[in-house]
């Protein structure tokens, strides 16, 4: 890339695709952002050049040439450049068929990527540039397609990067039935029950496959499913979103919540609202 910024971004115009890009560029002299709410579409965005510490979800990442991250809707995050010039590319995108594509290709979570020779994000995002440049109903088309096939490049790295992983395989059943009894009476009791495993033995193994233990799984789950709620409908109680997520206890829903997202629930849903 050369050292002109681009930016694209698309408005709604008469029936969106059903995925489709809201915004994507080249930025040689990337800025700080801080978004406690997150952004409400997919968000990627993959250093070229310098580095860039990026913090989500309580940790904080080094972004070097070449890694990548992609973040869910929603996801509270924040970024800047470490040193001089951080030199970034990015693409946001969304459409009624986005979450179930994402589920289906198994990439539907906020995580960092390391590009290779062979799996090279930044020549797909480069693809995309070139092609909505032209501006009309066909470079819409073809730059969803190439977003598409970006999203088939990040199944295939988790594949890569998973290859011969059997906790990965062993888990991954454990994490489906998660996906669907979030919302239910369950811990790490009832989900070690499901797994024939000792709690602990669930435990190690879940880490190894995902760096997380499957109760810190599960609330994530949950407090994702509880954004959801917030952003969708103002008339729900609050008891009523933790009931609907599976929290027995609406205090310790409120403080959950705060601690992983760094703000009450009352306050995301005001932010939400505002907009």
């Amino acid at each position: 890339m050369n050292g002109e910024k681009k930016r694209y971004t698309f408005l709604s115009v008469g029936k969106p695709l059903p995925l489709f890009i809201e915004s994507v560029g080249y930025n040689p002299r990337e800025e700080d952002f801080a978004r406690p709410e997150g952004y409400p579409y997919y968000h990627w965005l993959q250093t070229v050049k310098g580095e860039g510490v990026f913090t989500y979800g309580g940790q904080e990442y080094l972004l070097t040439p070449g890694k990548g991250i992609l973040l869910t809707p929603f996801t509270p995050h924040s970024y800047y450049a470490n040193e001089g010039d951080w030199s970034t590319l990015y693409i946001t995108f969304g459409g009624d068929v986005t979450e179930a594509i994402m589920n289906s290709l198994e990439i539907n979570f906020s995580s960092m990527y390391i590009e290779s020779a062979e799996l090279a994000f930044s020549k797909t995002i480069e693809k995309i540039l070139d092609t909505v440049k032209k501006d009309n109903e066909l470079s819409r088309l073809d730059s969803s397609e190439y977003l598409y096939h970006f999203l088939i490049l990040l199944k295939k790295y988790n594949q890569f990067r998973n290859k011969g992983s059997q906790n990965v395989d062993r888990m991954r059943s454990i994490v489906q039935w998660l996906e669907t009894m979030y919302s239910e009476n369950i811990g790490l009791r009832e989900i070690a029950d499901y797994a024939q495993m000792s709690p602990q033995y669930l435990t190690s193994l879940f880490k190894a496959a995902f760096n997380v233990s499957p109760y810190a799984f599960l609330i994530n789950i949950r407090i994702r499913e509880a954004k959801k709620l917030l952003y969708a409908s103002s008339e729900l109680s609050l008891k009523e979103v933790a009931e609907a997520v599976g929290f027995n206890d609406t205090s310790h829903f409120i403080a959950t919540f705060k601690k992983i997202e760094g703000i009450t629930p009352n306050k995301y849903r005001h932010l939400f609202n505002k907009l």
